[in-house]
């Protein structure tokens, strides 16, 4: 498995320093990663399943770098991991140089905020909705205020939407609040797990357009989860194909997408991955781009249970 950095003489995890730093924006880093759950539906049971399998991928400062593959490859976990919802078996997640085991909790949310599949609202009006971040920092009110009017301009909100009840929004109005309120702590790692899954293709559009805006304005690095491959292409600068949750390939996103050099990536590209897949991770490693060499061992019509 691959390296999750030395601990120092007083325990802490230490790592390169080129991961990168605080007031640059920060770079993440993810480092063995495998996270296993018990294999029976209600959590009893000794049986476990494999989830994340090895994952290792590294997201340089401000870029958008997106997860792609199936439904079940693992994508949706492996957000989990990166966000502290869950703690892996093996390896460790990184931001800046510190790892997130040596972060508190709290500290780790405020760099690194989430943006669900299905928009999450909560009751009351769309400024208290922006203004829930802020208040868990103590932002005096007037402060809060200008930065609720800034993040609902960001996302293309006018400010007649501050006293609207969220929840009488429609369901692309209620993204956009939700990644308002994402941004509202100017997070350094915003993850965005399938953003336009549960929007009608209109919305959708101006979502993806709205992560464009952010990449461009500001100084943020952003996860992008989506199986939707012209999503990826529309968005992302590099990606990584996750299958039965092991990363297949790594790269740019239009190589990936127009020359992909693993036979379960092209599967995947062509729509074929259907037929199910498994796939050796003991390939070589590419130097320009981190691919990993994996070929597809077998195929046949068989998935593995990972969650999506």
């Amino acid at each position: 498995m691959t390296a999750a950095g030395d601990r120092g003489r007083d325990g802490r995890t230490t790592v390169p320093e080129d991961v990168g730093g605080r007031g640059a924006g920060a770079g993440m880093e993810a480092r063995g990663v495998s996270l296993s759950r018990r294999a029976r539906s209600d959590g009893s049971g000794e049986d476990r399943r494999r989830v994340l399998r090895d994952v290792s991928f590294r997201v340089e400062p401000g870029e958008v770098f997106g997860v792609i593959g199936p439904s079940g490859s693992g994508k949706t976990s492996l957000l989990r991991v990166l966000n502290g919802l869950e703690e892996p078996d093996e390896g460790e997640v990184f931001l800046g140089g510190a790892s997130i085991r040596d972060l508190d909790p709290g500290e780790w949310r405020r760099r690194v905020s989430t943006v669900f599949q299905a928009p999450v609202v909560f009751p009351g009006s769309v400024r208290w909705n922006v203004e829930y971040a802020l208040r868990l920092d103590h932002e005096a009110s007037d402060a809060r205020e200008e930065r609720v009017m800034e993040c609902l301009d960001l996302v293309g909100l006018s400010w007649q939407f501050a006293g609207r009840e969220a929840e009488e929004l429609s369901q692309g109005e209620r993204q956009r609040v939700a990644i308002a309120r994402a941004i509202a702590r100017e997070p350094e790692v915003l993850l965005m797990d399938e953003p336009t899954s549960a929007l009608d293709p209109t919305s959708g559009a101006r979502i993806l357009e709205l992560v464009r805006r952010l990449h461009r304005e500001l100084d943020v690095a952003i996860v992008f989860v989506t199986h939707v491959l012209e999503q990826a292409r529309a968005v992302c600068g590099r990606a990584l194909v996750l299958v039965e949750g092991g990363v297949v390939e790594t790269g740019p996103i239009g190589r990936l997408l127009d020359e992909p050099r693993s036979g379960v990536t092209r599967m995947f590209v062509e729509g074929r991955l259907d037929e199910g897949a498994t796939w050796d991770s003991g390939g070589d490693r590419d130097a320009d781009d981190g691919t990993t060499g994996g070929d597809v061992a077998e195929a046949r019509s068989r998935r593995s249970g990972g969650e999506a």
